[in-house]
């Protein structure tokens, strides 16, 4: 056996169920462990005040089916040609209407989506009228649905280990049974012993450059609106131990929005958010100087129709939201109210009333005339010209001959002229290790590897289209199986193992 596998003759902690990340599965994971009358302990690599995953971030909903056969039809519907088996979309689609009565008998407040409307994102798929989003208490949105899960943990005996990654996992070399985790804390190794099972629950890579080159199409790059701690630790951890992966292509995005190395997580801009009318003309140009999408499309996380099918937003990079005075002056660029996206609501940058912070330091580009911005941007002055020229003729003949657009029709007017650089943005991957419908993660042969579970973002059951709040309706579902079936595990010992 070698070192990195060999099970220690001590133990720094000892739990009989380790769960691996703290957002909405390690908590459902966690709890029902719990209840269960197991010891937990969750490692979690935020810092305290910083853990959460993007359930913390994200709108705060979460998926209720309200019919077991209508969800397993839009299930499937959702994964189109990517199928997953039949015996996951069953449990799905059973489970995922349970999410309500556990929350309740855990003193939750589930109520339904209002304001904003309840979204059905496919309508035209079958099965789509299951779709109810809920969240608790009486307010929607700003965490309130996180700060029940988090209160739904630490009001419980569950040990929270914070700044303590897990690193890698320890499998016996004859059994293949997962025995524990290797982990840092305070800058040194530690091994924390699993009696009965771990459950995976780290999400997934969407702040990994080179997993998102490996795996994402189209991007050559992509920066995380969500957790900047999700680095996709739970994929290579399950790969060492022979894990299969699946839905590695499949992702909540791209959408457009700024990245600077000063701040970890992407700004979106007012310009680009679709419901907002902001005065001044703007568009969004690619590195030939034109014009690519109908920059006020509304995609459904990412996706939009091409050719009968769903494709992600075309995103050539580098891009630029090309404007003018008007909307430069018009007021922040940048919304900064704390609603949902990890900018928002952990980092909290104050982003300057008139823009002038900004622009200082370079956020913004500026120039007295196109030809000007064009050099600045490093695009071909003419090409741009022309492209701000037929905007405008779009914009007088009341309809965009070239994508569509329909919203913020106002024609680019007098300079100075601006440039903000746009890069590829999402919330979160789906990909990572398979799981069966135990939340078993399992090798290419689909055999489970003994004692390893996972639920949540990491490995998720979405393989193609993606209804909002599905991820953390999965979260709880794939939370309380995996944890159901770890509890069951026999307690492994140092003669059996």
């Amino acid at each position: 056996m070698d070192h990195q596998n060999a099970i220690p003759r001590k133990w720094d902690i000892e739990a009989d169920v380790v769960v691996v990340g703290f957002g909405a599965a390690g908590m459902a994971a966690a709890v029902t462990a719990h209840e269960l009358g197991a010891k937990v302990v969750i490692l979690e690599k935020a810092p305290e005040g910083q853990e959460g995953g993007n359930t913390r971030v994200a709108g705060q909903g979460y998926l209720n089916t309200s019919s077991a056969e209508s969800a397993a039809a839009y299930l499937t519907a959702l994964c189109g040609p990517y199928t997953v088996p039949e015996t996951m979309v069953k449990v799905w689609a059973e489970e995922m209407g349970r999410n309500n009565d556990w929350l309740r008998s855990l003193g939750g407040d589930p109520q339904e989506h209002q304001h904003p409307p309840v979204g059905i994102e496919f309508p035209d798929l079958p099965g789509s009228d299951c779709v109810h989003k809920f969240h608790d208490g009486p307010t929607y949105g700003y965490s309130y649905t996180w700060k029940l899960f988090e209160r739904l943990v630490k009001e419980r005996p569950i040990q929270i280990l914070y700044e303590t990654p897990g690193q890698a996992l320890i499998q016996h070399d004859t059994t293949k049974e997962i025995l524990g985790v290797r982990a840092q804390r305070d800058g040194k190794p530690i091994t924390v012993k699993a009696r009965k099972g771990v459950v995976l629950t780290c999400g997934g890579f969407e702040n990994n450059q080179q997993m998102i080159r490996d795996y994402l199409p189209g991007v050559p790059y992509c920066y995380t609106s969500g957790s900047p701690y999700n680095e996709g630790d739970g994929i290579t951890m399950a790969m060492s131990v022979g894990a299969d992966l699946w839905h590695m292509n499949n992702y909540a995005g791209p959408s457009m929005a700024l990245k600077v190395p000063e701040v970890r997580t992407t700004f979106s801009m007012q310009a680009l958010h679709y419901s907002k009318e902001i005065p001044g003309g703007m568009i969004v140009v690619g590195p030939d100087g034109k014009r690519f999408a109908d920059e006020k499309y509304r995609t459904r996380h990412g996706k939009v129709p091409i050719n009968g099918v769903w494709l992600p937003l075309a995103t050539p990079c580098p891009m630029y939201l090309i404007f003018d005075h008007t909307m430069f002056s018009s007021g922040p660029l940048y919304d900064g109210h704390p609603s949902h996206g990890w900018t928002q609501i952990i980092e909290q940058y104050d982003w300057s009333k008139d823009n002038s912070k900004e622009l200082a330091k370079g956020w913004v580009k500026s120039a007295a005339s196109l030809a000007d911005l064009a050099g600045v941007i490093g695009v071909n002055a003419t090409t741009l010209i022309n492209t701000v020229s037929r905007w405008n003729d779009h914009v007088a003949a009341k309809r965009d001959a070239e994508f569509g657009r329909t919203l913020m029709m106002q024609p680019i007017g007098d300079g100075p002229y601006y440039a903000v650089e746009l890069s590829p943005s999402m919330l979160n991957t789906q990909g990572g290790p398979r799981r069966n419908e135990r939340a078993q993660i399992v090798r290419p042969d689909g055999s489970p590897i003994p004692r390893l579970y996972s639920a949540g973002e990491l490995g998720s059951i979405y393989s193609y289209l993606y209804q909002g709040t599905g991820n953390i309706g999965e979260c709880l579902t794939f939370g309380r199986i995996a944890a159901r079936n770890a509890v069951a595990e026999p307690a492994w010992r140092a003669d059996n193992a």
